[in-house]
């Protein structure tokens, strides 16, 4: 079952198998956040310093594959690495700038998930979204209203 615990084990194996050159220098948390389309996760510092990784609440569906789960959080570990809502110093001034973090998770071996995980976005991702989000890919008003302009 994917709850809080089976997320924290994974986050713990994710970081001892291929970033364990990475010092916590602060308590790293990950935790079930959010419903989001475009969005797989994030990383933010809390009020009391701790750092939480919010992984996208749809991915405990056993229809995502656990990879695509697994490069999340290296994702965003990867960001923490790079001192963005962590105490290491921040090495960039964008999170994302020239490609750093797929360059970063490719030479720790992630490269083919990154390939599979394109893959998977492009020919599963919507449909199962559409079905776990439960709105069935309709368009609500108040995105219909800020798409049209009136003159």
């Amino acid at each position: 079952m994917r709850d809080e615990i089976w997320l924290a084990g994974l986050m713990h194996d994710v970081w001892d198998s291929g970033f364990s050159d990475v010092k916590k220098k602060n308590n790293v948390v990950v935790r079930w956040k959010g419903k989001w389309k475009n969005k797989f996760g994030h990383i933010r510092m809390l009020k009391n310093k701790d750092s939480e990784i919010g992984i996208n609440t749809l991915f405990k569906d056993i229809r995502i594959p656990e990879f695509v789960i697994r490069l999340t959080i290296a994702h965003e570990i990867v960001h923490y690495m790079h001192g963005f809502h962590s105490p290491h110093p921040k090495q960039f001034r964008h999170p994302h700038k020239g490609g750093v973090v797929n360059n970063e998770l490719k030479m720790r071996g992630y490269g083919e998930d990154i390939k599979n995980e394109k893959k998977w976005f492009k020919e599963s991702w919507e449909s199962v979204y559409r079905e776990l989000s439960g709105d069935g890919g309709r368009i609500r008003v108040r995105q219909l209203r800020s798409s049209f302009r009136f003159f």
